[in-house]
Order: structure tokens, then sequence, then C-alpha cells
């Protein structure tokens, strides 16, 4: 029973009872919670911004359900998607057995997550969001009607607090306003959404447009389907929710559909603060964590699925100068409004050494939270603190391979590449077959042999224990494809292309994959129809992505169509004028159409670039 403070100077006597507690391991910006789908572990998104449980299909065939049609149809930020429906035995969470529990099957595939938990799961009860420390907590509150439930403010934290509507089924998501310039804006808290994002039509009534001065592109966004739209960074004098103003900050803004708000408050704002989402009393209490409120850094460098994945993102300039942020008017019972604190400047990396938040007083007290709290500060960009937290889970249970996997992935972060294969090898001697290990150690090693030549490994053995331990439908084989693409391997990674695309149809991801696979052909030479028509779906459903243009241009000048072979090239050049396969390629075709010192400038110009495309050229046939 946890005790919160009276906001008044009533007697009364509020207790907040623990429904259940969630652990949360951050998987980048993406809150994973494990639980069992008839006995199998399996990892969801928990997504506040979803009003339902969801599986994708893909995941659905693997875990062998059953799944029929509905006339349910699932929305998103950049579309909407047909979905079905399906009835698990017996769902665990918690270590509470449920049975006969529902999902909705369809969407995108999320980044290594069968699915997503959504409201059904959150607004049973008020939900404390403590990312930072790697729980949810689902909770229930008595005699607190006119108490402070920010409870762990105890000893004059500052903490601050907003009205939110009131959730129902029809409605259940956590919506309140916020002011931008001092422009009212109506968001949602969305735990789904990895970086949280401005509507274009908001960021217009705030005075911002992509034309605006130090606006700068920020990549692709997507959700449901195969579309993306664009998405920007732009400064702002002020952003003010509840009692806390976040002033000469950066946000995130695209042309996406936000029908029932202007803004989603991501992932990046809940592991920068503690959150409690008090349905009872229908306000939300926040207090701030430390470090960057808003992630601003470079998304994936290709699309993601997941409910708002940003793609091939250009990173915008740190701020000169750092935001400010002050909380007034709240505060502990009794205490007077703080002053103003500095934050991290937007998108600067937090570390020990400068802008790190405190470690908090209430300590892990096993390994399982020292990890999760290590991933947590791993998320925020705090390796230093990361890798420490990690360390000691290490220590305490020296068994558990995921744990070194975790500082693998930390320490790659901190640039720290040889332990962190120290303890990629370690964790596979643990697991032989642990694939989240295999699949990191081979990606090290191929940026090991790019950087200098040499492998350090047997990438192929990694790929190839992966590729017999999973089942066909699993989502980890469109990173096989791409690894297997990276080590040579094309026929290899052609299959498993073909499995991937078997299995989940139609995604975010599916241009992405169907653009590999038209290159993986156009390299090998082999059929070349069945390449262009990849390409040509590729280009067409994602036309914004040019890099789709150099394979498609490769896989002209296989067939001998060097008119458009040059139109896609010059195309990518116009965009990517360093692009060194687009300028290898065309420096082919203008050689074939007798434009001798064109063609030769523009190999010499794609050799300075990258002398290994003309190697690889040369070993797949093509050659002046």
């Amino acid at each position: 029973m946890l005790a919160a403070a009276p906001l008044t100077g009533s007697a009364a006597e509020c207790k907040i009872g623990k429904i259940a507690e969630l652990p949360v391991t951050m998987n980048g910006l993406r809150p994973i919670v494990t639980a069992q789908i008839n006995g199998v572990d399996t990892q969801f998104i928990a997504d506040s911004g979803a009003f339902y449980s969801t599986l994708s299909p893909a995941s659905a065939a693997e875990l062998k359900l059953r799944t029929t049609p509905s006339n349910i149809r699932v929305r998103g930020i950049t579309g909407s998607t047909e979905a079905g429906v399906t009835t698990v035995k017996e769902f665990t969470l918690a270590g509470v057995p449920i049975r006969n529990v529902q999902f909705i099957v369809g969407g995108s595939q999320p980044a290594r997550a069968a699915g997503l938990l959504g409201q059904n799961v959150f607004r049973l009860a008020d939900v404390e969001y403590d990312l930072s420390h790697g729980a949810i907590r689902l909770l229930k509150p008595e005699g607190c009607e006119k108490s402070m439930l920010a409870y762990w403010a105890q000893n004059g934290e500052p903490y601050s607090v907003m009205e939110i509507a009131w959730a129902t089924e029809a409605q259940p998501h956590t919506t309140g306003t916020a002011l931008i310039n001092g422009a009212r804006i109506h968001v949602v808290f969305d735990t789904g959404a990895a970086y949280s994002l401005l509507s274009l039509r908001a960021a217009e009534r705030a005075g911002v447009t992509p034309d605006s001065p130090g606006v700068v592109k920020a990549g692709l966004i997507g959700g449901l389907g195969a579309r993306t739209e664009q998405t920007w960074v732009a400064p702002v004098a002020s952003f003010k929710i509840g009692d806390e103003e976040v002033k000469q900050t950066k946000l995130r803004f695209g042309d996406v559909n936000l029908p029932e708000a202007d803004m989603l408050i991501g992932t990046d704002f809940f592991l920068s603060h503690r959150i409690y989402v008090a349905s009872s009393q229908r306000k939300l209490y926040f207090t701030y964590n430390g470090g960057p409120v808003f992630n601003l850094s470079a998304g994936p460098a290709a699309p993601q699925a997941g409910p708002a994945a940003v793609a091939n993102s250009a990173a915008p300039e740190a701020a000169d100068a750092p935001a400010t942020l002050a909380i007034s008017g709240a505060g502990t019972a009794g205490s007077p409004a703080p002053a103003a604190g500095v934050l991290g400047a937007a998108g600067e990396p937090v570390t020990a050494s400068s802008a790190a938040p405190p470690l908090p007083s209430d300590e892990p007290t096993d390994a399982a939270g020292f990890s999760r709290r290590g991933v947590a500060y791993a998320a925020r960009r705090d390796f230093a603190h990361a890798i420490e937290d990690l360390t000691r889970a290490c220590e305490l249970a020296p068994m558990e391979p995921e744990y070194f996997y975790q500082r693998a992935e930390a320490r790659l972060g901190n640039r720290q590449a040889a332990l962190a294969s120290a303890d990629l090898d370690h964790a596979i001697a643990l697991k032989p077959d642990y694939v989240p290990a295999l699949v990191a150690r081979a990606a090290l090693r191929l940026n090991r042999r790019d950087a200098t030549g040499d492998a350090g490994g047997d990438v192929l053995a990694d790929l190839d224990k992966v590729n017999l331990s999973v089942a066909k439908e699993a989502d980890v084989r469109l990173a096989l494809g791409n690894l297997y693409a990276r080590a040579g391997s094309l026929e290899q990674a052609i299959e498993q292309y073909d499995k991937w695309l078997d299995a989940h149809l139609q995604e975010i991801r599916t241009p992405e994959v169907l653009a590999s696979r038209c290159r993986a052909r156009a390299m090998l030479g082999q059929n070349l129809d069945k390449a262009l028509a990849d390409c040509n779906r590729a280009v067409k459903e994602r036309p914004q992505a040019v890099v789709y243009l150099d394979s498609r241009g490769l896989t002209y000048l296989r067939l001998g169509q060097y008119d458009k072979a040059l139109k896609d090239y010059n195309a990518v050049l116009a965009s990517l004028p360093r692009n060194p396969w687009a300028l290898y390629g065309r420096g082919l075709v203008e050689l074939h159409d007798g434009k001798t010192a064109q063609g030769q400038a523009d190999i010499a110009a794609s050799k300075s670039v990258d002398p290994r495309v003309a190697q690889e050229a040369a070993r797949r046939g093509l050659t002046p």
C-alpha cells in the first residue's frame, strides 16, 4: 500500500493499492512488456495510444492462433487497415493467467514485439508510468479524492498537475491540453509513439510551417500500412503542459492524421518524466527526471513498424543554447514553486559527465531491476549510467545472457565496440542459440569488416544458426536478409526476404523489403522481371525514397534499358550527389552511350567516395 500527501488540511487518509506492476524493458524508445500466450513468452509494446490490444498477423501465425475476419478497421497516424480477431485460450500478464482473451489482429509488425498492449488493459485503474525505472503500475486509490497522487514526490520534489478528459470505452485515451507559443492544442499521451509529434495543422496555428526559419526536414514517418509522411523539426519559443513550461526548445511535427488530437506526447516525454494518470480524479501528475524533454535525434535508417515510427531521418542540429524548464503553481503541498532548471540541448546525448539526471533514490534490489533501469538510461542515451547498472545486473546474475547482450548494446551506443564484442561473445557462450546476440554480433563483425577489412569471425555461421532456429514467420528474417546481403550472400538474402514478405503482406516496411529484394536480384543478374516488378511497386508505394531508384536503375542497366537506367540514376544523384552506386551505374550507362569522358568521370567519382563499390561491381560482372 502506497501513501499520498493530502492537497488540503483534511485529515482523511489516502491509500493507493497496487493491483499489478508490469516490468518494462525499453527497446530504444519502445516500452516492452513480456506476457505469455498459451505458455509462450511474448513481447508487447505498452501502447497507451492503442484503444485495444493487438497482434500482428505474422505473430498470430507464428503463435499458431486462428484469426477470423471482422468488420473492425484499425486506424493509425498515416492510414488504416482491415483487421481480424483471435482468441487466446490463456493470456498471462504480471503472473495472472486470464482465459479466452481476445486480440485484434492487424497492422504492421512492431519492432521486436508481437503486438501492442492497449487501453483495454490500462483503463482498468489509475496508471503510473515509471519508464525510467522500468515499470508500469496499475493502481487503485482509496480515500484520495482531495489528495496529491504523485506519491513519490514527498520531500519537496516539485511536481506538475493537469486536468485530463474522462476516459470512456469509446474514448479510452489519456487526453488533455497544452500550449505551444501560446496556442492551445489538444494532446494524447501515447507510449506507442517513440517520438512526440505535432500535426502540421496545429504547428501552423502555433506559427510554425515547414518554411519557417530554423526548420529542418527530419525524415519520413509511418504507422499502419505502407504509407509514410514527411516530418520536420522546428524551434519553438515555449511548450507548456500542466505547470511545466519548456522554453526555447524544438518540436517534431509532420503531415499526419491525428483526428482526435493535435499532438502525440510520446515515449521520449514519458522517459523524461514520471507520470501518474489519475483517472479517478480526472487529473495527471508528473515530475521531471532530468535530461532533454523531447528526443530529437535521428530516427532509424529505415522504416520501423509501430504506431509512430520515424524513417530516413536527418539529425537536426542541437540548439546552441540549452532549453530551460520551469514548474510553477505546483510543487509538494506547502512548498514554493522551484526555480527554473537547465535541460540538455535538444537532441544532445545525456552523459554522466554533463547533464545526466541523478541516480534515483529508490535503488533496484535485484538483477532484473538494474537491467530495466539500465536499458531505460540507454534509451535516453545516458550510456555511462546504463553501463553501470547493466554491469551490476551481470554481477548479480552472471549466467543470464540477456544482461550481457543489453550491456553490449549500451557499449555500442557508447562507442566501445571491443567491449561490446566481448559481451556478445559471452552471451552466446552462455546460450549458443540466443538470437538477439547472434544477430548483433554478425552486424558488429560486418561493421568491423567495412571499417578495417577484417570481419573478425564467421558472420555466416551466426546468420545460419539464426536461420535454422527461428520460425518462418519471424520478424527477424528481415534483419537476416539485410545482413546476408551485406555479407555478399545474395541468394540467402532473397530467401529471407521471400519468407518475410510471405508472412507480413502489406505494412510500413514492405516497400523497403521489395526494394532490397529487387537489388539483390539485380546484383545477381537473375529473375530481372521479378526484380523490376519489386522495384516498380516499391517506388510507387514510397515515391519519396529516391534510393529505391538506384536499385531500379541497376535493374534497368542489367536489362539493357539504358535510357530508363540513366533517368533513375540522374534522379538519385539530384538528391544524393555522392551516392557511389548511382555514380558508378551512371558511368557505365554513359560509357555504353559513347560518352567516354562523362562515364570515366562518374566512375572515378564513385571510387573516390567508396572504392569498394567498383570492386563489388566487378565481382558481379558490372564492368566498363
